[in-house]
């Protein structure tokens, strides 16, 4: 009686269960795959977004004072009136940014700015990419003010 109890009772096999295990780990490796290069575009979007706003505040205070923050004012003049170089006489209390705070790019990094900046433009604005370094490709990548979309 226990045996024919048993024996309708069949469990899985280990080579069933590895063959299980395999496949789960197939799935999950290119959905993780997926995600992660999906954050790495998302993160460059944001960062160009970021770049924007900054370059609005720029603007803003340009049409102010009639000039751009010189590079070793950097991108600080936006919250803080610059007390050397050529000094801003029309400066809003609050700065050109709410919180009064420069923001760090999407990669947790500082953005670098240039006074004039390259290609005839008046200032350039960079994101230095994941490794917070110069060059670099795919998500390390830099991303520049006069880029419309990320360089590939």
């Amino acid at each position: 009686m226990w045996r024919k109890i048993l024996a309708s009772e069949r469990g899985m096999t280990l080579i069933e269960i590895m063959v299980v295990v395999t496949i789960l780990g197939l799935i999950a490796t290119i959905v993780t795959v997926n995600v992660l290069d999906r954050l790495e575009q998302a993160k460059a979007s944001a960062t160009l977004t970021q770049i924007k706003n900054l370059e609005t505040a720029l603007d803003e205070f340009r049409r102010d004072n009639g000039f751009y923050p010189a590079t070793e004012q950097g991108l600080a003049a936006l919250v803080q009136k610059p007390e050397s170089g050529r000094v801003p006489h029309r400066y809003p209390r609050n700065g050109y940014l709410k919180g009064g705070v420069v923001p760090r790019d999407s990669f947790d990094c500082d953005f670098v700015y240039y006074s004039p900046g390259l290609q005839g433009n008046p200032y350039e604005i960079t994101s230095l990419g994941a490794d917070c370094q110069e060059g670099g490709e795919d998500a390390d990548a830099d991303i520049h003010s006069y880029q419309t979309t990320r360089e590939e």
